[in-house]
């Protein structure tokens, strides 16, 4: 789930599962190769590229699959690579807002795949626009917790590269940027040796709507069964869970 909230970061700490696993990297694989038809394969003139690989890299993907999708994605294989991106929109539970971004090759087949997950897991589509005007695209930095760096070293290094905000989310650092400008602030984290974990565009609500346990278990059910189908690469969902919520869950 995207976003780093604090239910993503405690889930960034459990094993992941094989099947997960394996659905995992066929999306970021999938990202590789169209950040690489969109900029072609050279890094140093395609940072989405750079920030694809990353991820991936950071998942553990093989470096040999990451490689051949490069070269997928640039045409250099002889190969066609032709993704749309889609954004559903619906409710989950107590009204929580969500955007759902798919890149798939059948449009028909997703839209049917997000339509069942959402109606078996309580969840309602949306018309479009009703849901998106909460949502607001914004760059998002995630950098782990590591010996002797401090929220100020965060914000130092990134301040005058466009930074809006920096969140401490207790794992990770979360750094908020204008879309133009992430580029600009992971520059600035590695030229102070910062490492990071993922830099990507994401759309972040304005406003968040507090749930308790029970809707919270309900929510991240249905966040989950969007997330297991192949076409989606994200789902955004404007839910806050307070502390005490999040204590409860991880009980379970």
């Amino acid at each position: 789930m995207s976003g780093h909230s604090k239910w993503a970061t405690t889930k960034h700490k459990k094993a992941i599962i094989d099947s997960r696993r394996a659905k995992s990297f066929a999306k970021l694989i999938k990202n590789i190769e169209v950040a690489a038809k969109m900029g072609g394969a050279d890094l140093a003139g395609n940072p989405t590229l750079v920030d694809a690989i990353q991820k991936a890299k950071k998942t553990s993907v093989p470096i040999d699959n990451i490689n051949r999708a490069v070269k997928r994605g640039a045409g250099l294989l002889g190969e066609s690579v032709d993704y749309q991106t889609i954004m559903y929109e619906g409710y989950g539970q107590n009204g929580v807002a969500m955007l759902v971004e798919c890149l798939t090759d059948n449009k028909n087949r997703a839209a049917a795949e997000v339509r069942t997950a959402m109606t078996r897991n309580g969840g309602t589509m949306a018309d479009p626009g009703s849901v998106a005007y909460n949502f607001h695209r914004k760059g998002v930095i995630a950098v782990p917790h590591a010996d002797g760096i401090t929220e100020d070293d965060v914000l130092l290094a990134v301040l005058d590269a466009g930074a809006e905000e920096v969140t401490d989310h207790g794992e990770l650092f979360e750094i908020r940027t204008e879309p133009s400008d992430i580029v600009a602030a992971r520059s600035a984290l590695q030229e102070q040796g910062i490492d990071y974990d993922s830099a990507d565009v994401e759309f972040v609500p304005s406003l968040k709507v507090e749930i308790d346990a029970d809707t919270a278990r309900r929510v991240f059910k249905l966040i989950d069964a969007l997330e297991d189908l192949d076409d989606v690469q994200n789902v955004y969902a404007n839910y806050d869970v307070p502390a005490e919520v999040l204590a409860e869950l991880d009980e379970d």
